[in-house]
């Protein structure tokens, strides 16, 4: 082989030598590239995971903090029940124990001075007896009145005594036919002061919504022991409403609901209330049996 062909034979042997570098030099930058954006990828991910981790703790505390200010209001909203059973019953023995007294006094010294009348004054006769009508009137107001504040039967004689007392003369004045029914009457009169009252005012409640906003004829009242806890349904045959939308509504009248709501949970109940189009309203009411719970409040102790 002569010096000519040495030369081009190396020449191409280093032409094959340059290509493969040629190509490897794009592919090197191009790794290079993509493994920047993979780091700066993990950093911006890493980044993000911790941003979500402060948020995440944030709203935690957020939550906590909301549940612990629901669980004040809730204390507090027991409270206010509590005091308000309290002042209920005090007036209740303020009406009783002093007003009616008064008025009864004043009714015996008028029939008093009625009696003593000799002389020919029949006008003076006809007041007297207007006033012992009007006095008569105060008296029986005045014990309907202490009976809605808070009945003294419910305390001396039990529940299911008082509640048939309510409805008996509740319907009386309103016209509400009211069918009650008790089963295992000697459990239900086991119960402590505070769940015996907050029966009592619910059932209050809702026969007053009863007439007030159903527009009802006839009402159902069932009170019953299932599964060692106590069952109170009242139910009638009046318009119904929307149940969702009342309990959202930020109205005064609906107060009543969330009062009886308020009321039952406070003893570890739940309350329930149902209303259909051509069925009319049902209140539900569901205790636990064993008075528990450790409570040492009482309502209208």
């Amino acid at each position: 082989m002569n010096t000519k062909s040495r030369r081009l034979a190396s020449a191409r042997a280093k032409v094959k030598m340059v290509k493969p570098n040629a190509t490897a030099r794009p592919n090197t930058t191009r790794l290079a590239a993509t493994k920047e954006r993979l780091q700066w990828e993990i950093v911006r991910r890493k980044a993000a995971e911790e941003s979500l981790r402060k948020s995440k703790h944030h709203y935690d505390q957020l939550l906590a903090h909301s549940r612990l200010m629901q669980e004040q209001m809730r204390h507090l909203s027991h409270q206010i029940l509590l005091a308000q059973e309290e002042e209920r019953k005090h007036i209740s023995r303020e009406l009783h124990d002093d007003i009616s007294q008064i008025l009864t006094g004043i009714n015996v010294r008028l029939a008093t001075l009625k009696m003593e009348v000799t002389s020919n004054t029949g006008n003076l006769k006809k007041k007297i007896s207007t006033t012992q009508r009007l006095v008569e009137k105060s008296v029986a107001a005045v014990h309907r009145f202490a009976r809605e504040l808070r009945p003294a039967m419910l305390d001396d004689l039990g529940l299911i005594p008082a509640l048939i007392a309510f409805m008996k003369e509740f319907g009386r004045r309103t016209g509400l036919q009211i069918r009650f029914t008790a089963l295992a009457a000697d459990k239900i009169e086991k119960l402590n002061n505070i769940k015996r009252t907050v029966l009592y005012r619910v059932a209050q409640e809702a026969l007053t919504n009863v007439t007030k906003h159903a527009k009802a004829s006839q009402a159902k009242v069932s009170i019953q022991v299932q599964s060692e806890a106590i069952c109170m349904t009242i139910s009638d045959n009046g318009k119904s409403f929307d149940v969702h939308r009342a309990l959202g509504a930020r109205r005064f009248k609906r107060l009543g609901i969330l009062g009886m709501r308020e009321r039952v949970e406070m003893v570890g109940g739940t309350f329930s209330i149902e209303s259909a189009k051509g069925k009319g309203t049902k209140v539900g009411v569901h205790m636990p049996l064993q008075n528990g719970n450790g409570q040492k409040q009482t309502l209208g102790a």
